[in-house]
């Protein structure tokens, strides 16, 4: 019989199978063990009434089966160890296998209803596939100032997916099912339960294939964008020895950049994904405002606060991107577009390098021409638009926060603390004043992107020295939030990809600015700009 060339032991009753059935089941396994989609589709029944399910997932419909499987990218190993069947009249038959992973010697079920009209054809299956082979990975260093949890790993994925194989950092700030949160600060952590359940966002990854490596360290409750965190220490900078790393997805940024993880999940609410992505040469996301829900992340100015994330390549964040984000239309960005006031706040050089490299790409065609009818915002309005930022994230940050600090003096870094304390004295009026202005900058903003790409330096400047004066690090955090401030105010999504330096050789990114629910149109323009070597 052909099937001894699949099954290991034996086949129970053979007798009482209904003719075809055995080949059918052949066919199947073989096209599965050859990723041969086209055939495992058309051995599902077609329809709305067919249903796959497994640990994790429950497809209706056999078109839901056939894009479950066209996402898949891990292809099975398995053997059939045993095959039972049970008739349940002449056209159909349950179906039940039990399985080896060969590299493991784990095993699995799997459990299929077969109807026969005309050809036999799967309507129902469940899945329960064997723990593959994992390679042992090199010892990792536990570095305080980048992991505050590590694993190998922390948390498995929990089904195979698109993004099987993917390790990720997640930032402290992140709900981790079995582990507290602590917003980088030990008196938070020490006070807080194991979370019950995962960030929506956290399992969306796990689901999709990706394992949590572990929790990495934030600047205390994301209050920072340079990295430093009092208690945990200063995350490396591997790009830049002696600099800071950029924060406050500090810890992540610098997991992805030691090459211990491929993705840092982190927030940026005024920068803290695209200045650690800057500083340290690495490509950054902000996601457009709202479009991933932020339940189960500890908030810090929920105006503004959104999901993000980094990578070492353009290629992986398209990939977490795809998975994650709503399907847009792309291709909606057809002009570039340049603000010279807000490039202003930049370094000298840096912003030279920014329109020469605009210039070159639009000449290669990496980024679409430029607008001739651009309009300047003005100085004044930019300050104001910058002040009413920073007030309304103030006033949000100590309604988020306000309680913990008041009732914990002296638990926070001196740093965070000072921005705190001024957090404590805005009012209600002047948080609903400088709403009133950020209402306007972001229709204004808005209307400036439409079918646009903003392009402008990242950052101001190269990492700042670790042992930098305090004053010199505070003045390179102000111009920086002149840069990213607009794309919170405006809700945008943002991407950073390493293409600058300064002018002593520190990288520098270049910052991809579009309007809402472009976010895959922008990685689309960054891997074109990333595939040109300018």
């Amino acid at each position: 019989m052909a099937l001894n060339s699949i099954l290991a032991d034996s086949i129970s009753a053979p007798d009482s199978i209904p003719e075809g059935l055995l080949e059918a089941f052949e066919s199947y396994e073989r096209a599965l063990l050859s990723n041969d989609v086209a055939t495992l589709n058309s051995l599902f029944a077609p329809g709305p009434d067919t249903i796959r399910g497994d640990g994790t997932n429950l497809l209706i419909g056999h078109d839901a089966i056939v894009g479950f499987r066209s996402a898949r990218t891990s292809i099975p190993t398995r053997r059939v160890a045993q095959l039972f069947v049970r008739s349940i009249d002449d056209d159909n038959a349950l179906v039940m296998a039990s399985t080896i992973e060969p590299s493991t010697n784990s095993t699995g079920l799997q459990t299929q209803l077969w109807r026969r009209d005309g050809a036999w054809h799967v309507v129902a299956a469940h899945v329960t596939l064997p723990k593959k082979a994992t390679a042992p990975r090199p010892a990792t260093p536990y570095d305080a100032s980048v992991w505050r949890v590590l694993g190998d790993p922390l948390v498995p994925a929990r089904a195979e997916g698109p993004l099987s194989g993917v390790t990720l950092a997640v930032k402290d700030l992140f709900a981790v099912e079995g582990h507290r949160l602590g917003c980088g600060n030990p008196q938070y952590l020490s006070e807080q339960a194991p979370q019950f359940g995962s960030a929506p966002v956290v399992v969306s990854l796990l689901e999709a294939g990706a394992e949590i490596t572990g929790i990495a360290c934030t600047d205390e409750f994301a209050y920072g964008l340079a990295g430093q965190n009092e208690h945990y220490g200063t995350a490396p900078n591997p790009q830049v020895p002696g600099a800071v790393g950029g924060g406050s997805t500090s810890g992540p940024a610098a997991a992805v950049a030691l090459g211990q993880v491929a993705v840092g999940l982190g927030t940026d609410t005024a920068g803290s994904i695209r200045v650690p992505a800057s500083y340290q040469g690495l490509v950054g996301i902000r996601s457009t405002h709202g479009a991933l829900g932020t339940a189960g992340v500890a908030p810090l100015a929920p105006s503004f606060d959104t999901i993000g994330w980094l990578t070492r390549d353009v290629q992986t964040s398209l990939a977490v991107a795809e998975h994650l984000l709503p399907a847009t239309r792309r291709g909606q960005i057809r002009r570039t577009v340049v603000l010279p006031c807000v490039d202003a706040y930049a370094d000298p050089a840096v912003a030279a390098a920014c329109a020469s490299a605009r210039t070159a790409l639009i000449g290669t065609g990496a980024l679409p021409p430029a607008s001739g009818t651009t309009p300047d915002i003005d100085a004044t309005t930019l300050e104001s638009w910058f002040i009413a930022f920073r007030t309304v994230q103030a006033f949000e940050a100590w309604q988020s926060h306000g309680d913990w600090i008041t009732a914990n003096p002296g638990a926070l870094g001196h740093a965070v603390a000072q921005r705190f304390a001024v957090a404590s004295g805005v009012t209600e009026d002047a948080a609903a004043a400088a709403r009133t202005v950020v209402d306007r900058a972001r229709i204004r903003l808005r209307e400036f992107l439409a079918d646009a790409v903003l392009v402008l330096p990242a950052a101001s400047g190269g990492a700042p020295a670790i042992d930098a004066p305090a004053d010199v690090i505070e003045a390179d955090r102000a111009a920086t939030l002149h840069l990213t401030v607009l794309a919170g105010l405006a809700g945008a999504p943002a991407v950073s990809i390493p293409l600058l330096h300064s002018p002593d050789g520190k990288p520098v990114g270049l910052c991809l600015v579009g309007a809402p629910a472009t976010d895959l149109d922008l990685l689309d323009l960054a891997r074109r700009i990333e595939r040109t070597r300018l």
